[in-house]
């Protein structure tokens, strides 16, 4: 049978069409379902906390529940092992940190390669981490600090939560960069007694963490290790200031299995970001020091592999291994 030529275009149309209206209704129903975003730390630390907030957010916007997995192990490989393996639906996601891009280079033989594995969907907040010192250390300014490192070299330690942390590879190239010699001491567990006592003198430390004792005059602030100054310690100046070019923030992000459907990636993404701009999600990120990330996927991903390569860098230039 023979189909006149209008009608067969008219067909054809439909038929390429079909694609777009298919997007379009998986967009529309998603979620139909809840949602897990797997977090690869322990609950009440801050990318637990983000990702709580930012679940919560969710929830209400969708009219499904977002809801939070903490796969702690392996700083953070075990919980992303696990959304690289899940099925490419969207109902699986990961909170990416700064942590996932410092193991790429970190661990030789991980089961998954982030960039490959690993969608970019949304960023959400990044923060600064604060260099401070006991009081018993005789600088009050950066500039004091780093020229009594220079004259006492191996004479100052700096303590972090392990060796390849984001406080370490933070501290490695501030010494690179500031042309400094740092002994560096991992701890498994909380460093802060051991700060407080002066038995370290020094941290590239989570603002929030560290606030409370900076207030106290227990801890002394130096510099944060941002591009600009944290609103949670406005007196206190950011490394680049004298450090030109210095940077180093933690921060957080969503993440999904490769293949997972551009038309659910980008309604996540345009949800969290309406999340991310709301006045009370600042004011409660902003109680963390922190502030929130907007970014589309494309700029997300862009992001994550400019973090990978340098700190890449810092790794294989200080030896850094894992523990």
């Amino acid at each position: 049978m023979k189909l006149p030529r209008r009608r067969f275009l008219h067909l054809a149309a439909g038929v390429v069409a079909l694609p777009a209206v298919t997007r379009i209704a998986r967009a529309q129903s998603y979620p139909s379902r809840p949602v897990r975003i797997v977090v690869g730390f322990p609950p009440g630390i801050t990318p637990d906390i983000v990702t709580r907030l930012t679940a919560q957010s969710l929830s209400e916007r969708l009219g499904q529940q977002f809801i939070v997995d903490n796969r702690p192990g392996a700083t953070s490989n075990i919980g992303t092992e696990i959304v690289v393996r899940a099925l490419a639906d969207g109902y699986t996601l990961l909170t990416v940190t700064g942590t996932n891009t410092i193991n790429t280079t970190l661990y030789e033989h991980l089961n998954f390669d982030l960039i490959r594995d690993i969608a970019p969907v949304a960023g959400l907040i990044r923060s600064p981490n604060v260099l401070m010192v006991n009081p018993s250390v005789p600088a009050k300014t950066l500039a004091e600090f780093i020229a009594y490192a220079k004259v006492n070299p191996g004479k100052l330690n700096y303590a972090s939560s392990g060796s390849g942390g984001a406080a370490n590879v933070a501290g490695e190239l501030f010494k690179a960069m500031a042309g400094v010699d740092l002994v560096h001491v991992p701890y498994r567990g909380n460093y802060f007694p051991d700060l407080l006592s002066g038995q370290v003198q020094a941290s590239f430390s989570p603002i929030p963490q560290s606030i409370e004792f900076i207030r106290a005059g227990k801890l002394r602030a130096l510099a944060v290790t941002g591009v600009t100054r944290s609103d949670a310690l406005a007196d206190t100046p950011t490394i680049a200031a004298l450090v030109p070019g210095y940077e180093a923030y933690v921060w957080d992000g969503i993440g999904a299995p490769t293949n997972t459907p551009a038309d659910i990636i980008d309604k996540l993404n345009k949800e969290i970001n309406a999340t991310l701009a709301d006045p009370a999600m600042k004011t409660r990120f902003a109680d963390l020091g922190a502030e929130p990330m907007l970014m589309t996927p494309v700029e997300f991903g862009k992001f994550i592999a400019a973090e990978t390569e340098k700190w890449a860098k810092v790794i294989k230039f200080a030896g850094i291994k894992p523990e």
